[in-house]
């Protein structure tokens, strides 16, 4: 795999010999498809009526980075895998609808995640194409990252649902827990798009490849 990063931009990469994109909005594009993991669109809103004080302005960050990120990648479809929407419905779903409604040139796909709990006809109505998973070249495409024994072994797993991280040391000796793209020798992990989701710390093996998303920049860590 090689890499070749351009501050505040996207940065094109190698992955089984198949050119693929990452962006700085937390998206991968293959080809003519642009995928994007763990959304979860309308958690902010759950936590407010929980009584949980998060700041409205992160609905819109969300929003507004998903919108960039689309133009910015100008798919034929966007591959969403998984964890759409955190919970059971509220107003940020019909934000998301007129988000899809704007894009009428593209399909949108959603591998359906353990989130992913909305009656079928508010998906179909959107409307999204939903799968349990998805073939896509070279890749196997899920949202809860398979095991050995489920894994087509002509295929690469392409999974969302960790949220992978990685720690960063700085001089200072601080630590960050920064949210990256991982690929391993049969995984591939893409960052959660949305806020407030939290992350996991990943131990990555010395072949394994991680690229971080960090100050609008996507990053090689060595």
């Amino acid at each position: 795999m090689r890499s070749l990063m351009e501050k505040g931009r996207s940065v094109k990469t190698e992955l089984l010999g198949e050119e693929i994109e990452l962006f700085p909005q937390k998206g991968m594009k293959f080809r003519e498809d642009l995928l994007i993991a763990d959304l979860h669109l309308g958690k902010v809103n759950h936590f407010r009526k929980a009584g949980v004080p998060v700041p409205e302005k992160a609905n819109r960050d969300n929003n507004e980075r998903l919108i960039d990120l689309i133009q910015m990648a100008r798919p034929a479809r966007v591959i969403l895998l998984g964890d759409l929407f955190h919970s059971h419905y509220n107003s940020e779903w019909e934000v998301f609808i007129q988000i899809i409604e704007h894009f009428t040139e593209m399909e949108f796909h959603l591998v359906e995640g353990n989130h992913d709990i909305l009656s079928r006809y508010r998906y179909e109505k959107a409307p999204l194409i939903l799968h349990e998973e998805m073939k896509l070249g070279p890749f196997q495409l899920t949202h809860i990252p398979l095991e050995e024994d489920e894994m087509d072994s002509k295929l690469y797993n392409l999974a969302g649902h960790i949220h992978p991280s990685v720690l960063l040391s700085g001089k200072g000796k601080q630590h960050m827990k920064i949210p990256c793209f991982y690929f391993g020798e049969r995984q591939g992990f893409l960052p959660a798009f949305g806020n407030f989701t939290g992350t996991m710390r990943l131990r990555p093996k010395k072949s394994d490849k991680i690229f971080v998303v960090y100050n609008n920049q996507v990053i090689q860590k060595n």
